[in-house]
């Protein structure tokens, strides 16, 4: 699924613009599937050109006007078409995995940063989770309810195994650079002086 298909989607519950649509990928989608304006924005012009949504231009005192999509017949059918379509994957892209994965390269106290850093980030991700769906329970359809709870589950495993596991990277990262320091200095090839 891609941007344009998620807008889509979500405009078939109700109307709204670019600058709704950002807030529910800030508050619904964040933890799996951010989106900006800079996808946002272009995925509207495309869907309205298809004829998917039809743009209302809602003047604003002081402001450019504001524009409110709502869907079309044929974006319904579009939508409903993509969800049969789908073949949903689970991919996982991660800046943190690929950058510890080369843990033993780096400075163990720069490690231990990253690693407090990602159960921080976890943490807030959970409790963002966890308040967007207190505060929005009514609106939340089943499907909404299955994904933040999967989301909060994930995150909260991921914290764990950091808290569980991170001690010993660390230890053998270090254990790992002292072997190597020391096989530096003793690899050293005396100076020789001619006279």
């Amino acid at each position: 699924m891609d941007v344009k298909t998620l807008c889509l989607g979500l405009l078939s519950s109700r109307p709204g613009s670019g600058y709704d649509l950002k807030k529910e990928f800030e508050s619904l989608f964040k933890h799996f599937f951010p989106a900006g304006y800079g996808s946002i924005y272009p995925a509207l012009a495309d869907l309205t050109a298809q004829g998917y949504l039809e743009c209302e231009e809602i003047p604003q005192v002081g402001k450019p006007d504001r524009k409110v999509y709502e869907v079309t017949e044929a974006g319904r059918r579009a939508f409903a078409a993509a969800l049969r379509e789908a073949e949903p994957q689970h991919k996982l892209r991660s800046e943190f995995l690929a950058t510890i994965y080369f843990a033993e390269m780096m400075d163990g106290d720069h490690l231990k940063q990253l690693l407090d850093q990602r159960v921080m980030e976890l943490t807030q991700a959970i409790d963002h989770i966890e308040e967007t769906k207190s505060l929005r329970a009514s609106e939340f359809p089943a499907g909404a309810r299955f994904v933040a709870g999967f989301g909060a589950a994930v995150a909260q495993a991921a914290a764990q195994y950091i808290a569980e596991h991170g001690p010993e990277l660390l230890k053998e990262t270090r254990q790992s650079q002292g072997k190597r320091a020391s096989e530096r200095t003793s690899a050293s090839p005396a100076i020789e002086t001619r006279l």
